[in-house]
């Protein structure tokens, strides 16, 4: 039997960055592009038994780092609960619509 590891906020972020990434439309345009060939010996994505062939999308430049990624989600908005504010959907906009620096809650949010 397997034993289940416990997720960590940390990893909860990266898989749903994941998620995020594998439904995008900025990949299924690459994809779509390429006729879902690649790029470099120009094989053909198949699910055929025998003979799958995945298709993947890269990143040119790569991703950066990605713990400065999470870390920036974390700081932004995944904030402590000092940070955060309960508010109507009437102020919440009003805050961002009428005078989103001048809040006695900073503005952001």
């Amino acid at each position: 039997m397997k034993k289940r590891i416990d997720k960590t906020p940390r990893s909860q972020v990266k898989q749903a960055l994941r998620l995020l990434w594998l439904h995008s439309r900025e990949r299924a345009a690459v994809l779509k592009a390429e006729s879902y060939c690649c790029e470099e010996c120009n094989i053909k994505q198949s699910k055929a038994k025998g003979r799958e062939v995945a298709i993947e999308v890269h990143h040119r430049h790569g991703i950066g780092n990605w713990e400065k990624v999470i870390d920036l989600i974390f700081e932004e908005l995944l904030c402590s609960p000092d940070n955060l504010v309960a508010l109507c959907r009437d102020c919440h906009d009003k805050l961002h619509h009428d005078a989103p620096q001048s809040t006695k809650w900073g503005g952001k949010g």
